[in-house]
């Protein structure tokens, strides 16, 4: 048995899935050792298993970052903290090189580099497991070694980092 063809197009689904509120992450890696580090802002982060300890995230098959996580054995997941939004909006765009400009870096326990900043938390990961499924890739990082603050997480909702619902004329429950 398969599945019915969807009664929506993309554009109707983004703004459907966009109801669901999530944080906002920025994952951090080594790629290639010749090469400086990798960084990208990722809203699709979510836990998998307690024992293993288990996260699962996505990106873009089309992602200008995905040589370098195809390569990388270790990554770290920073969840931003509320005050963090220029943050993220930085991760989202540009370079590699404009992305960490300035910015300190240190490395997790295991050698994955991370932004020595303030954040809500962190988690280092072994990328254990890697899914093609559609237009994403699916990552599932096993945490060898995570942190946390008392500091509230950035959260993105319906297009933007408030949690003012979006208007869609004509469009309900």
């Amino acid at each position: 048995m398969t599945a019915a063809t969807p009664s929506f197009d993309a554009a109707f689904f983004r703004v459907a899935l966009g109801r669901f509120a999530t944080g906002v992450t920025i994952v951090t890696t080594q790629g290639d050792p010749d090469a400086g580090p990798v960084g990208l802002t990722v809203s699709s982060f979510n836990s998998v298993s307690l024992q293993p300890p288990l996260v699962v995230w996505s990106l873009s098959a089309q992602s200008m970052s995905l040589p370098a996580l195809d390569r990388s054995t270790r990554y770290v997941i920073q969840v931003l903290a509320a005050d963090q939004m220029a943050l993220a909006n930085r991760f989202a765009r540009g370079s590699a090189a404009e992305r960490f400009a300035g910015l300190p870096l240190t490395h997790a326990p295991n050698g994955a580099p991370r932004l020595d900043l303030p954040c809500a938390a962190w988690f280092e990961c072994h990328n254990r497991r890697r899914y093609t499924e559609g237009d994403h890739i699916i990552f599932i990082g096993e945490v060898e070694h995570c942190a946390f603050s008392d500091a509230l997480p950035l959260v993105y909702h319906a297009g933007g980092y408030d949690l003012t619902p979006a208007v869609i004329p004509g469009k309900s429950l």
